[in-house]
């Protein structure tokens, strides 16, 4: 008992000080970098908004959402605590600015985040249907894979072809050069990483793993993982010289050894750092890495900050 209780308080004082550690760098760092003071004026459109025709997808810097599809996940104030990672629904997040998605799926369609599940990938592409139908010049990035510890759905490659088949862009590495404006009318690339099924190959509809990249950093310490994201990042070539995406996600995660286990207060810890991370990738020479850039319950802020960035690489300004 004894030795528990100390354990506790040893990561209490870990916590309080890496939050300090966050803290004191955003009051040294300043607030500025390129874009930060352009503000879209419409975030459902604002990739129109830049331009299609000046933005490069590899020159985008994409906001996303860390597990997308958990806004109603398992049962309300029992277990949704410990696995919601965003609030809004999958076409509310696009609305807001979210162009890149993270959906995770078990054998029988659900959508799903370790044992809970929540509603059927149905529900999400309609969402993102509903979006495109309402919209001319944003594309989306969907990432789908079946979920650690579940068995792939049968014939799933099928049916997102099915689903989505008039505006999936084609897996081919001559995408990321182009613009927004060469790739249209098609408007989704949708990346599929099953467990154990084939994986797509080149020339298909879908996108094999391989294509969007991370490195996952499991910790609970807001300046650990901030650290790590760049230091992963900055090891990384430009994006520009990239034939796939690079993913940093702008999170930590419940630890079993932590009394704290709820999602929301625990990511809360590094969610207000997205700009500071951005600055600090301008001032440490990484910043022209930087790609997909996700969070938990995202916010204006955060897709502000991705899409200012975004303006001024479109501008030639970074």
């Amino acid at each position: 008992m004894g030795s528990h209780l100390s354990k506790q308080l040893e990561r209490r004082k870990a916590i309080s000080t890496e939050k300090k550690a966050l803290t004191d760098l955003e009051k040294s760092c300043g607030c500025e970098f390129p874009g930060c003071d352009y503000m879209p004026s419409d975030r459902k459109n604002w990739m129109s908004g830049v331009g299609p025709e000046k933005l490069h997808i590899n020159k985008i810097v994409w906001p996303g959402t860390h597990d997308s599809a958990t806004n109603k996940i398992g049962i309300r104030f029992v277990s949704r605590p410990f696995a919601q990672c965003q609030s809004l629904s999958i076409y509310n997040q696009l609305v807001a600015g979210t162009r890149v998605l993270d959906i995770r799926v078990q054998e029988d369609r659900r959508v799903c985040h370790g044992i809970l599940k929540t509603y059927s990938v149905d529900v999400v592409l309609a969402d993102l249907k509903r979006f495109l139908s309402e919209t001319e010049s944003e594309i989306v990035i969907l990432e789908i894979r079946t979920e650690f510890g579940h068995e792939d759905p049968p014939e799933f490659d099928k049916y997102l072809v099915e689903q989505l088949g008039e505006h999936l862009i084609h897996q081919d590495d001559h995408v990321f050069t182009k613009t927004v404006a060469e790739l249209l009318p098609k408007r989704v690339i949708c990346v599929w990483k099953p467990r154990k099924s084939p994986q797509p190959k080149h020339g298909d509809p879908l996108w094999s793993a391989g294509y969007l990249k991370d490195n996952w950093i499991d910790t609970d310490l807001p300046s650990t993982k901030f650290e790590s994201n760049i230091k992963h990042l900055s090891q990384q070539q430009p994006a520009t010289s990239r034939k796939f995406f690079y993913r940093v996600e702008n999170t930590v995660t419940p630890q079993p050894d932590n009394p704290i286990m709820c999602v929301k207060p625990v990511t809360k810890r590094i969610h207000c750092y997205a700009k500071v991370f951005i600055i600090e990738c301008v001032k440490r020479g990484c910043a022209d890495k930087l790609q997909i850039f996700s969070t938990d319950f995202i916010d204006k802020e955060f897709v502000d900050a991705c899409v200012g960035l975004t303006f001024a690489r479109a501008e030639g300004k970074a």
